[in-house]
Formats: C-alpha cells, sequence, structure tokens
C-alpha cells in the first residue's frame, strides 16, 4: 500500500509539473502574440518624418497612386480592359501602373502576374490541360483565351465568364507590352512598375527584350523594373545600368534589419524600396510602415513603394508618413483617400 501510494504522489508531482509546463508555454505563446500584433498594428507619428536631400526622381513629396496588377479589383487583372477603367475614368487618376510580364514561346512579353494561365483565364478548357505556362504557348495561342474569364467583382458577379471565342473582345485579350505602352503613351503621362516573372535563361531573356522596348520609346527614366529573383537583379545591375530597379525579396530583409539596427554603414543596392504592408506580414509583426523605415530609406537615397494596399484606413496612414508610392488594387478607392473625397 506504501509503494503504490508513493507512485500515486510521483505521479501526481510529474502532472502538476507537465500543467506547469504547458501554461508556462501557453503564457509564452500569448506574450509572443500580443507583442506581434503590437508591433504590427503600431503607427509612427507623421510629424517624425524627416526630409532629407535627394536627387532620386521616385522619392516624393506627395504620393503616388499606382494601380496594382493595373487595377486588379476594379477589372480583369493586366487586360486591357482594366487599363481603360482606369485610363479612361473621370472618377480618379492614375500616376503609375504596376504590372507583371513572362515571356512566350515565341519570345513575345505578355502580361501576366502568375505562372500559369488557370486562375484567371479559361485556360483549361480552351487547351483541355491544366497548369500551362505562358512559356509553353505562342503569343497567337494565348490570344484564343479570355482573361476576365474569372474575375470576380466585390458584388459576387462574374461578367465575362460566359465569354467564348469569338464573344471574348481585344480587351480581354492576353495583352503584348509593346500594345499597352503604346495605348498609355497616347493617352497621357505615366511611370510604370514592370517586373518580369520568369527566372533563368528566360528571365534574362525577356529583360533584354524588354529593355529594347522601353529605349525605342524613351521610357526608361519613367520605369522601375521589378524581379523576385536574384539572378535577374545581377543581370539588370550587369547589363543595364541605365533601368531603375526595385529591392528583391534578400535586399529588402536586409534594409529591414540595417534600418532595425539603424546600421551606419549600409550601402543600398538600388534606388527603390519596395515592401509589403498588408497581411500576412503585419500580423507577423513585421511593420514596415514606420517613419523609421521611410526616413532610413530616404537618408540612404531610396524611394518607399509599398505593396499591395488595399485598406482604406493604411492608405490614409501610409500617405500621412510620407509613402512614396503606394501600389493597390483599387486605386480609385486610394484616389478618394488622398484627395479627401
Amino acid at each position: 500500500m506504501k509503494a503504490e501510494a508513493s507512485k500515486s504522489k510521483a505521479k501526481g508531482k510529474k502532472s502538476k509539473k507537465g500543467l506547469k509546463a504547458l501554461l508556462a508555454v501557453v503564457i509564452i505563446i500569448g506574450v509572443l502574440a500580443a507583442a506581434m500584433t503590437a508591433a504590427g498594428n503600431y503607427k509612427s507619428d507623421p510629424a517624425t518624418l524627416k526630409s532629407y536631400k535627394t536627387d532620386n526622381q521616385y522619392i516624393l513629396e506627395s504620393t503616388d497612386i499606382s494601380a496594382h496588377r493595373s487595377g486588379s479589383g476594379i477589372a480583369p487583372e493586366e487586360t486591357m480592359t482594366a487599363f481603360k477603367s482606369c485610363v479612361e475614368s473621370t472618377d480618379f487618376e492614375i500616376d503609375v501602373f504596376e504590372f507583371d510580364l513572362h515571356i512566350t514561346k515565341d519570345d513575345v512579353l505578355v502580361l501576366l502576374h502568375d505562372d500559369t494561365l488557370d486562375r484567371t483565364s479559361d485556360s483549361q478548357e480552351v487547351f483541355g490541360e491544366e497548369e500551362v505556362r505562358p512559356e509553353d504557348k505562342t503569343y497567337e495561342e494565348l490570344r484564343t483565351l479570355n482573361m476576365g474569364a474569372k474575375f470576380e467583382t466585390d458584388s459576387g458577379e462574374m461578367p465575362y465568364s460566359n465569354l467564348k471565342g469569338d464573344q471574348v473582345s481585344d480587351d480581354l485579350k492576353i495583352l503584348r507590352v509593346e500594345d499597352v505602352l503604346d495605348y498609355l503613351m497616347s493617352n497621357g503621362d505615366y511611370k510604370y512598375i514592370i517586373e518580369i516573372k520568369n527566372n533563368g535563361d528566360l528571365g534574362k531573356k525577356g529583360v533584354d527584350i524588354l529593355h529594347e522596348i522601353l529605349a525605342e520609346r524613351n521610357l526608361l527614366d519613367k520605369v522601375i523594373f521589378g524581379t523576385f529573383h536574384g539572378e535577374i537583379s545581377e543581370y539588370v545591375d550587369e547589363n543595364y545600368p541605365d533601368m531603375t530597379r526595385s529591392t528583391g525579396i534578400k535586399e529588402a530583409l536586409e534594409f529591414w534589419f540595417a534600418a532595425l539596427a539603424n546600421k551606419k554603414d549600409y550601402e543600398p543596392p538600388c534606388g527603390v524600396l519596395q515592401i509589403p504592408y498588408c497581411a500576412p506580414y503585419k500580423n507577423l509583426g513585421i511593420n514596415t510602415g514606420t517613419t523609421r523605415v521611410i526616413n532610413y530609406a530616404h537618408q540612404h537615397n531610396m524611394a518607399v513603394q509599398y505593396w499591395t494596399v488595399d485598406d482604406e484606413e493604411d492608405m490614409e496612414y501610409l500617405i500621412s508618413i510620407g509613402a512614396d508610392c503606394i501600389m493597390s488594387d483599387y486605386p480609385d478607392r486610394l484616389y478618394e483617400i488622398k484627395n479627401n473625397k
């Protein structure tokens, strides 16, 4: 009986220790979660924004309004329908158009964000297979698609989903970069953020083609080039020093840690810092929207451009602390916020 009682007491002690350990873990997780939430929701005082002398044309006194994916919240992304919705609107104006490029099988640069055509088009139905990549098809083959097939309005409507074949207008077909640039140049004086999505040799070939197209149109001083691929950034730096580019993922992280530490010997890799200010980053406590970040960037002659900002309170806040550019799927809302309409 004594032995059994002793074992029972030992189990009880282990059980209490286990509960204490579990409680400690729960408390630590709770504290970390609270700290991350607090960090993500922190707002800087606009009065702490500093001014620095600069020769960087993208560091601005007034925030640029950029249509992310050409305004994907108001029309099928990266189609002529979307561009026209922005350019021809009498209710709002755009400063910068942001869009993405892929290279086709026959070396044409077309507008597309994803690596495959499934999410935005009727590619599966037309080609009879999933995950078709633009580099696997010619430009003319891709022109058979309805690039507005999957577009859904905020109210849940899909106005272009039933259009097939000849019913699909040119404004809903895949776009060559030359065509959209020519349209925009003839309808306004815009700036551009252009990202090449391919990596490796395809990405490098895409850069070569894009540079030639921009040079022919005297647009190199109006374009910020972007890529998520380090080797493509290096290729641009080595071969096209006349092309302004933005930070890649690794470079943005290096900047982030340098800004937090107020590193004195930080050397910027380029003139434009493009960083996210949206979920899930803020939820993880990564708050890039502070005057500390903007001051540090401007001190190092880097413009600060935020993506993808669709929340109206976030728009208003980032404008107040001196964001140089905000990319939004809803440029119409951003215009209203900026102009207090």
